[in-house]
């Protein structure tokens, strides 16, 4: 991994998320891009176009200098030493801003702050966590506001025997190999709704042939409260990382992860999340070199 991206909007909420893409870069040897996104300035009647450039470019350094800050407050001395560039982006949307920012520099990871437990009707810049993860050109890291970081030992993910899953886990060992951590596959459906036995092992077939590592397991739950038994197998583990993967069709994931994502992430409790979708997979990149 050459480049990660971290977004703020400067609260608090925040500054988690920062200090863990701070450590994760440095773990990873990889380039740590700082941004924020601000808003077009207001136009009035009559401006002309020298004064409106002016004003843009004043506006550009006023972030840059803010974004100097809230590093330098944050992270103190060491990110002056660091592989560490400041580069904010004027857009109407932050989404597009994001997105954005993230193709320019080539971003293999989003790293965006949440407020974890409590009061979780925002996430960072509001929705926009939830959209990012489905548009993102690659996956997005989300960190809870009381989260510190933590080498990810246990790393949790949830699989619905389906052949994207497969390649969305092959990722997961890129970074598990790194390290050295146990990847524990849980599978949790309701008896009404559980695939068969067949399709189970078809799965777990499929996954050994393209997926060799010694520290991973398989764990299947039953429940009619499906999040809920996540939540509690998330604590029971100890997990350091729950992995996820945003599917166009119907699925597990989609049906009772995607489905209100923002509001109910806050039940994972202090427990990153890193979302995959279909359409990044091969962008991160983990693996040793």
């Amino acid at each position: 991994m050459k480049t990660i991206l971290y977004a703020t909007d400067y609260s608090k909420n925040s500054v988690a998320a920062l200090k863990y893409a701070q450590k994760l870069s440095t773990m990873l040897n990889a380039r740590l891009v700082v941004t924020h996104v601000f808003g077009y300035p207001v136009v009035t009647e009559g401006m002309v176009t020298e004064n409106l450039l002016k004003m843009r470019k004043q506006t550009l350094i006023k972030h840059r200098d803010k974004l100097q800050y809230f590093c330098q407050h944050h992270l103190g001395d060491q990110w002056k030493t660091m592989n560490l560039q400041i580069a904010p982006v004027e857009a109407l949307v932050i989404l597009d801003g994001i997105l954005a920012i993230a193709i320019d520099w080539r971003a293999e990871l989003i790293v965006v702050g949440t407020k974890g437990q409590s009061a979780f009707q925002d996430v960072l810049m509001g929705t926009t966590t939830k959209r990012l993860i489905t548009k993102a050109t690659c996956p997005v890291l989300a960190i809870p506001s009381k989260t510190g970081y933590t080498a990810p030992k246990t790393i949790v993910y949830a699989t619905d025997f389906e052949q994207e899953d497969v390649y969305a886990i092959r990722k997961t060992v890129e970074l598990a190999k790194r390290f050295e951590s146990k990847i524990s596959l849980v599978h949790i459906s309701t008896k009404k709704e559980f695939a068969s036995e067949m399709q189970m092992e078809w799965f777990k077939n499929s996954l050994a042939e393209k997926v060799t590592y010694e520290h991973l397991e398989f764990k299947l739950l039953f429940s009619e409260d499906i999040f809920k038994s996540l939540q509690s197998y998330l604590e029971e583990v100890g997990a350091d990382l729950v992995v996820m993967l945003e599917r166009e069709k119907h699925g597990f994931l989609k049906k009772w992860f995607h489905r209100d994502l923002v509001k109910k992430m806050h039940s994972f409790g202090e427990v990153p999340l890193l979302s995959f979708n279909e359409a990044n997979l091969n962008v991160f990149d983990f693996s040793l070199q």
